[in-house]
């Protein structure tokens, strides 16, 4: 077991900020605790992409020095977001002969077909991030989720695999390891939103989360407890506030400040005119349309929506999920959004925040970070050597699914 007053850090590379979080498990405490939970200004990530990890690295190492003044110690290890529309996912099955004379299936086997599995053809710029197993066939019969002790003579799996771009890997790698840190791991940051945000039941009823960053929006769908589908949609709340500042003929500045403070996703009743306390200069003496704002809001969300919508429909889930749509990320705090994803999705539809935290306020926006840290404190309970950059190894492959995968 982890010791208990040992600690594990998350850190989330998003576009619109860099986020951290630092927890601790105290004996006899059920739930983590998060001892800090902060965030920065995130500049040379464009779309969930970093694209210049010496300006990005600067911006880590500003969120991880506030993280060690509060916490009173020293941060060296970290595990990290990746995210960007160049993540992708695929299926893939794996075969083995049962290398027991007796049939016994052993953990060895399990590790031989799921390596079998992993072998695919990708090109060369790309590499897998991670694989999660989706069942498991002991001689043809299907649905198993754990072979281990049964006995047979051949053995197949099925796996969803994530891979992505190397360069932009990499660049996320260099830019927390210029910032002084190294990485003990790395986790698709829609995968990371879904440990902290959905539960068990929801997985195994069937699930959608649907992450809403500022440069990008990450799905993933869950059913009978396996990963069915994940992607990245190349479109964020920050594309909410570009439409306001041309639509209204504002600044980006103040744009942003209407949708936070003004924005609703839908919009009924009699038109409202609208102005910014402590306006200032800029935009002194101007009103706004409440019914234009929200109308330019809903489009674009209604447009997120939409994408995702056609991603559940490659897999034949759309309006078929029973536990409905969890909504997670900066981008989800506006008024109404449960009220459009209903409607857009024909679905339940509810905004979450991490589960299982003590000590954090509830908020959307921190489920990536706080799925990264559970992820690594798991993986640290097991007493487990996890290799560095995702480089293989079937040890840390069984400890990340039994984290993310119930």
């Amino acid at each position: 077991m982890a010791k208990s007053s040992s600690l594990v850090t998350g850190l989330d590379i998003g576009t619109g900020s860099i986020k951290i979080a630092v927890v601790q498990k105290k004996a006899g405490q059920e739930g983590l605790e998060v001892i800090y939970a902060g965030r920065q200004a995130s500049r040379g990530v464009r779309r969930g992409i970093v694209v210049d990890p010496e300006i990005t690295s600067k911006c880590i190492g500003e969120a991880v020095k506030a993280a060690e003044l509060a916490v009173g110690r020293d941060l060296e290890e970290v595990y990290i977001s990746v995210n960007g529309s160049h993540i992708f996912c695929t299926q893939s099955r794996g075969l083995v002969s049962v290398s027991r004379a007796d049939g016994n299936i052993s953990a060895e086997d399990v590790d031989r077909v799921l390596q079998a599995a992993r072998t695919i053809s990708l090109s060369s710029n790309k590499e897998i991030v991670e694989v999660y197993p989706r069942e498991f066939a002991v001689d043809g019969e299907t649905g198993v989720k754990d072979a281990v002790g049964m006995k047979g003579v051949r053995l197949e799996a099925e796996i969803l695999i994530v891979a992505g771009f190397t360069p932009y890997l990499k660049n996320a790698d260099q830019a927390v390891l210029r910032s002084g840190l190294e990485v003990l791991n790395r986790a698709p940051a829609i995968i990371a939103s879904a440990a902290a945000a959905l539960s068990d039941q929801q997985k195994e009823l069937g699930a959608a989360i649907l992450d809403i960053g500022a440069g990008t929006s990450g799905l993933a769908v869950y059913e009978e407890g396996d990963l069915l589908h994940t992607a990245v949609l190349p479109i964020g709340s920050s594309n909410i506030t570009h439409d306001l500042a041309i639509g209204l003929k504002v600044d980006v500045e103040t744009a942003e400040r209407l949708k936070i403070e003004k924005g609703v996703c839908l919009f009924k009743g009699a038109d409202k005119k609208i102005k910014l306390a402590g306006d200032g200069e800029k935009i002194s003496g101007a009103v706004f349309s409440q019914k234009l704002i929200s109308r330019i809001i809903q489009e674009r969300v209604a447009e997120i929506f939409d994408l995702a919508n056609k991603e559940l429909k490659k897999i034949g889930r759309d309006k078929k999920l029973p536990a409905g749509i969890t909504l997670v990320g900066g981008g989800v705090k506006l008024a109404k959004i449960e009220e459009l994803a209903q409607k857009s999705f024909q679905l339940t539809a509810a905004v979450a925040a991490p589960r299982g935290f003590l000590n954090i306020e509830d908020d959307p926006a921190l489920a990536v970070v706080c799925g990264l840290a559970l992820f690594g404190w798991k993986e640290q309970e097991e007493d487990a050597v996890s290799p560095r950059f995702s480089t293989g190894g079937w040890n840390k492959i069984k400890k990340f699914f039994k984290v993310f995968v119930p």
